[in-house]
């Protein structure tokens, strides 16, 4: 440390703590960028704390939101006033019926519009206009799901802008799985298939389908036949986010699934 000269001998140790105290353990940790991948703890609304389900997540980019609020996905669009406010505005989402369905529907009611940002060590609060909030701590971002070697289950069907979840009673029926040898199978929602998966780049085609020949009616009839259309139509986009998959066929029709177990 430096010799403090030509000040008092009281003086100097004052300045010379300090300056050990700044330079030590005592430093203060630098708060957060909002901007990043966040689990959601606990929403504070109305008088009454709901804590949120382990799926319960938000990640931030510069002009987004993504995640899930705890069971059907989230999109919206962020707009940042530096790290002190953030105005939300909600996009497409799904529609399931869900476990959790009172911290789904508030949780929703409350991420958006322009929420003000208190930041901690670790951890954001997100304070709507009437003094509601949103407690998030940090979560690393959790990595990409491959394409391969997954078990997709089709939660929601999408038509242009719109997203639709799978009906009630076909939810979960819908499966499919692709290999790493250019193969695919699984469950249209009644029926089981096999084809061929050609993989390019960000697109994948689905050869001919051989399916089992069960009558299907009802939701999972419908299903059935809307996913034979879709596999059976061309090269489709595919984009992964954490667990969950998005395919999309040119004319704007698609699916979005999550990945369910790991196939070995």
């Amino acid at each position: 440390m430096r010799t403090l000269r030509h000040l008092p001998t009281g003086l100097a140790l004052v300045l010379a703590l300090s300056a050990c105290a700044q330079s030590g353990d005592g430093a203060s940790r630098p708060l957060p960028d909002p901007q990043g991948s966040w689990a959601v703890e606990s929403l504070t609304t109305g008088g009454r704390t709901l804590h949120g389900p382990a799926a319960a997540r938000v990640e931030f980019t510069a002009d987004e939101a993504r995640g899930s609020y705890g069971c059907n996905g989230l999109l919206a669009k962020a707009v940042f006033e530096g790290a002190s406010a953030v105005t939300v505005t909600p996009g497409v989402t799904t529609t399931m019926a869900c476990e959790d369905q009172e911290f789904e529907n508030a949780f929703a009611k409350l991420f958006k519009g322009r929420l003000t940002i208190d930041r901690g060590p670790d951890r954001l609060t997100l304070k709507t206009s009437d003094g509601s909030t949103i407690a998030l701590t940090s979560q690393p971002p959790a990595p990409d799901a491959p394409l391969a070697s997954t078990e997709w289950q089709v939660d929601a069907l999408v038509d242009g802008g719109t997203v639709s979840a799978v009906p009630a009673d076909a939810a979960g029926k819908a499966r499919f799985t692709l290999t790493t040898d250019g193969a695919a199978s699984g469950s249209l929602g009644c029926n089981r298939f096999n084809a061929k998966a050609t993989v390019d780049g960000s697109s994948v085609t689905f050869g001919p389908l051989t399916t089992t020949r069960m009558a299907c009616e009802g939701p999972a009839g419908e299903l059935e036949r809307t996913l034979t259309a879709l596999f059976g139509g061309g090269p489709l986009t595919w984009k992964i986010h954490g667990q969950d998959l998005t395919l999309t066929a040119p004319d704007g029709k698609g699916l979005t699934a999550k990945g369910a177990t790991a196939v070995e």
